[in-house]
């Protein structure tokens, strides 16, 4: 976000005179412009020769504020076909069950594309093609090899990236700096660190021969559609099996998109596949008996219900579920810093974030400075067009979702916590929630208990570092938190006690591709990223 700054101008001397922050430079007045050539001459230091133009550029008002000319990304970058099949095979097929559905671009609420709704039988023809792959040769390609598929596939979405994120901003509803900046370079990071894995494999578990399991299985969220991707089918790839991807129902286009990214990297066909459509595609390919492995990010609920589903069956589960991450800011911090951490935690992509910072826990002493600072920071978002390069946050992803906020916000309300939104003026057309924040909230209200996925953020306070413990625990999720302080020994004692799977210190939402990523509890099992996150597709040989 660019925001105010302090900005230097150039002195009459030539050299670089004090700063002035734009945002509350005095206006020049018609009497203080109206000078005589004595009154100049008064002013120019000694030997100085200052023409009348230079004059007059001088005399010239600063801005009392920024204002922001509409940036917008092109849409012509990436073409979108009106109707998409399945991609089974090596290539795309008409759906058997002879149905499509109308996937939006949620800013606009404006159809982009008709989409396939994958039935059982599509399911399985797409296991089939991955089963077909892995036992025809993929599983015996030499893991040299598949580093090279892999690194192909990295290069060119660096090369597409700008396609890529345009897409996905269209599609999702996220920010296109978001989009360009975060998703598309941390998905083509996957692929490379997980090439460089591919051939290795016996160096990251030594004294064990991996081999693969066979077919994964793979369902992912809407929320950030390409990188999801990424974070299954790179793994995956890397330890030699083939893969079946359900996208999201409301984010499909980026996951179609990719295929022709396995074309152009001449990747086998059938190793990768893609099927589209609700949740009944989703229970179809978990159920199917063909698949040993099942990957899901999601929600909490739908979580359990694969769990009871899969229970006996002998396949490999992970899941990446919920969250309802606390973000502690303790009276030492450095609270300009804590604030832009506040704010990112919370506010990108809309709070369509599993680890969002949900929950801001602050130390009393210090409980003032930071709510004002936070709501004057607040005031300086741009909510609006995704592909505009000045926007902050963009338009929530469905009505569906959408309607969820509102009821949260409504039941905090209503039990009593105080609502703070910045004035905001929202789009007529399509999704949208203003940032919002509230006080005086009690562990016990609703906003402080469950996934609200949205631009939501609690305001909790404590005292002492034991009940910050406390309070940030006391919750059924543990996927990831977030601690602010300038003593690394009470970084070291916070996270001992953490019951989350990621603690980031003096930052939030850092992601790296060597990192492993998972929670505890309700937040799901199994890691993703890292060393770790090849396990789960391998099998080992003592």
């Amino acid at each position: 976000m660019r925001e105010p700054t302090t900005v230097s101008r150039p002195s009459l001397g030539g050299g670089w005179g004090v700063g002035r922050t734009l945002a509350s430079a005095p206006k020049s007045t018609g009497s203080a412009r109206a000078t005589d050539g004595a009154g100049a001459a008064a002013r120019e230091p000694r030997g100085a020769v200052v023409t009348d133009l230079e004059r007059k550029r001088a005399a010239a008002p600063a801005p009392s504020e920024w204002t922001y000319a509409p940036a917008p990304e092109s849409r012509e970058i990436v073409s979108i076909a009106e109707r998409y099949g399945l991609y089974v095979g090596g290539e795309f097929v008409e759906p058997r069950s002879g149905e499509h559905y109308a996937t939006l671009d949620p800013s606009q609420e404006e159809p982009l594309a008709e989409i396939a709704q994958a039935g059982t039988e599509d399911v399985a023809r797409a296991v089939d093609a991955a089963r077909g792959a892995f036992d025809d040769g993929w599983s015996q390609v030499s893991p040299a090899e598949r580093a090279k598929y892999l690194f192909r596939i990295a290069r060119i979405l660096q090369e597409r990236s700008r396609e890529f994120a345009v897409l996905e901003s269209l599609n999702g509803g996220k920010p296109i700096r978001e989009s360009r900046d975060v998703d598309l370079p941390l998905s083509a990071a996957h692929f490379f660190y997980y090439a460089g894995w591919a051939d290795k494999l016996e160096y990251a578990f030594p004294n064990r021969r991996p081999r693969p399991i066979g077919v994964a299985g793979q369902i992912i969220p809407w929320n950030f559609p390409l990188l999801m991707l990424a974070w299954k089918i790179a793994p995956a790839l890397a330890a030699g099996n083939t893969v079946v991807l359900k996208p999201a129902e409301t984010t499909p286009l980026t996951a179609l998109l990719f295929c022709d990214v396995v074309r152009q990297a001449e990747l086998p066909a059938g190793v990768v596949n893609i099927v589209t459509g609700d949740g009944r595609t989703g229970a179809d390919l978990v159920k199917h008996p063909g698949v040993d492995k099942i990957a899901f990010t999601g929600s909490t609920e739908v979580g359990k219900a694969i769990q009871r589903e899969l229970a006996g069956t002998g396949k490999r589960l992970t899941l990446e579920l919920g969250g309802k991450a606390a973000n502690i800011i303790f009276d030492d911090a450095a609270l300009d810093q804590a604030v832009e951490g506040i704010v990112n935690g919370i506010y990108f992509n809309q709070g369509h974030v599993c680890c969002a910072g949900s929950r801001l826990l602050v130390q009393e002493s210090i409980y003032e400075p930071v709510v004002a600072k936070l709501k004057r920071r607040l005031s300086t978002l741009r909510v609006g067009d995704p592909l505009d390069k000045n926007t902050d946050v963009g338009a929530i992803n469905s009505r569906q979702q959408l309607e969820k906020i509102q009821e949260l916000v409504a039941a905090g309300e209503e039990e009593g916590a105080e609502i703070y939104q910045p004035p905001c003026r929202l789009p007529e057309k399509g999704y949208w929630f203003v940032p919002t924040v509230f006080t005086n909230v009690a562990q016990s209200y609703r906003i402080a208990q469950e996934e609200i996925f949205g631009p939501v953020l609690s305001v909790l306070t404590f005292r002492t570092p034991d009940e910050a413990v406390e309070k940030a625990n006391n919750t059924p999720y543990g996927l990831s938190a977030g601690v602010w302080t300038e003593k690394g020994s009470r970084i070291l004692w916070m996270a001992q006690r953490l019951r989350a799977g990621v603690v980031w210190a003096n930052t939030y939402n850092r992601f790296d591709p060597a990192s492993p990523f998972g929670g505890y509890k309700e937040s799901g099992f199994g890691r993703e990223g890292g060393r770790h996150g090849l396990e789960p597709y391998l099998e080992f040989e003592r």
